[in-house]
């Protein structure tokens, strides 16, 4: 016979269980209801989407008084420079810088940290890294020295934070163009596998990393910057697994699997899934100046093996997955033909901030129907020194969306 005291337990123990069952059902609710591009077919693969980013994403303002005297004395060096350039390498120029902006208005735009700009649907980040084995390199610009002797006290702040240990230092210009809002690659990493952690179920990322090993000596005194070599090359595939963790990463050798170079698993879309490489991150190399740089990076390694980030190439050659293609007004049917390939392709829906002034949209609709998996821009939110209603936008207005020349899935 069970006493009033049993009915109490059997009642208590039936109400605990419904509230369990109704929690955890909540909380299956709530994942479904926030993951990423929820609607994504399972076989869809990554090379199939399309997100957004930005350029230059860990970028803070140059300070106005820096500015004032780069664009003064960097003008006529620009001009000469272009001047002597053979027909081939204008025409090249000219491609990937097509209206001859002034480098105040090239650098008109404003970022926030990384987080926040995650947190706003970009999934593409651009950081550029200089090579600093020794620590303090990037630690008292050469600007400020030479503003600081001309009296001028209202300079603009920057972090300082790891500037004086060794590793690799994130900035767009030594001297110049420094601020940060992350001035350390592993704080920059650090970020990123944070907000990671936190939104398990978000589609890949790609983090273009630029590598950088020049500078722009127009103050006494320039930063020595250092260029990279093999050892500073494997330092920097180093830091991005001791940082993230290897299991964060789609690498060359995730995509290459068993065919016997990276460019045939390319053309075979040996891809993985969206749905197999959510909370993950594809670093995308782009070597400054050159794209003999990236040599020190695949040397002995022809379809990358072993590397942590996939190379700007060309097509044709073992290690050929990536293509930089910025100017999708003029590569839009290469973009096009390369997407269907199966080669994975950056362009800009703005160059150096002059759609945003003239307020033109033609260059941002051109990058989107190219295919491109990855659109850079400098606007994705309200708000320009220009005054325009320039903003970019995913044209699903999502995070990511089906590609419109590779993949059949319809939104």
């Amino acid at each position: 016979m069970r006493t009033p005291n049993t009915y109490l337990v059997f009642y208590l123990l039936a109400c605990t269980s419904l509230f369990y069952h109704c929690t955890n059902k909540f909380k299956q609710s709530a994942v479904l209801s926030t993951k990423e591009f929820s609607n994504a077919p399972k076989d869809l693969k990554i090379n199939q989407i399309q997100v957004l980013g930005t350029h230059n994403s860990y970028e803070q303002p140059v300070d106005k008084n820096v500015m004032a005297y780069v664009t003064k004395a960097l003008q006529p060096m620009m001009e000469k420079m272009f001047d002597n350039m053979s027909p081939e390498r204008k025409a090249e120029y000219m491609e990937y810088h097509p209206n001859k902006v002034p480098m105040n208005e090239a650098l008109a735009y404003n970022h926030p940290d990384l987080t926040t700009q995650l947190e706003a649907g970009l999934r593409s980040l651009e950081i550029d890294v200089f090579y600093d084995p020794t620590g303090n390199r990037f630690k008292n610009p050469a600007a400020y020295e030479v503003m600081r002797k001309q009296g001028i006290t209202d300079l603009a702040p920057f972090d300082t934070v790891g500037l004086g240990k060794p590793g690799f230092k994130v900035l767009h210009i030594a001297d110049f163009d420094f601020r940060s809002h992350c001035p350390t690659l592993e704080g920059c990493l650090t970020e990123l596998k944070t907000w990671s952690a936190a939104h398990p179920d978000h589609v890949p990322v790609f983090i273009l990393l630029e590598i950088k090993q020049q500078g722009l000596p127009i103050f006494p005194n320039p930063t020595p910057v250092l260029p990279f070599d093999s050892l500073a090359m494997d330092a920097l595939d180093a830091e991005i697994v001791r940082v993230m963790g290897r299991n964060k990463l789609i690498t060359p050798d995730d995509v290459r699997g068993s065919y016997s170079s990276l460019e045939q698993a390319v053309l075979a879309q040996n891809y993985p899934t969206v749905e197999a490489a959510r909370g993950k991150f594809i670093f995308l190399m782009l070597p400054a100046i050159d794209e003999s740089m990236a040599k020190m990076y695949w040397s002995g390694r022809p379809s990358l093996e072993g590397r942590m980030m996939f190379v700007r190439s060309t097509p044709g050659t073992p290690r050929s997955a990536f293509l930089l293609l910025d100017n999708a007004i003029v590569r839009q049917d290469e973009i096009q033909q390369r997407v269907k390939q199966g080669y994975i392709v950056r362009t800009r829906s703005d160059i150096e901030t002059y759609e945003a002034k003239v307020n033109d949209y033609t260059r941002a609709k051109a990058a989107f129907q190219s295919g491109a998996q990855v659109i850079s821009t400098d606007f994705f939110r309200p708000g320009n020194t220009y005054g325009t209603d320039y903003i970019v936008k995913m044209p699903n207005g999502k995070i990511a969306r089906c590609n419109p020349i590779n993949s059949n899935c319809k939104e």
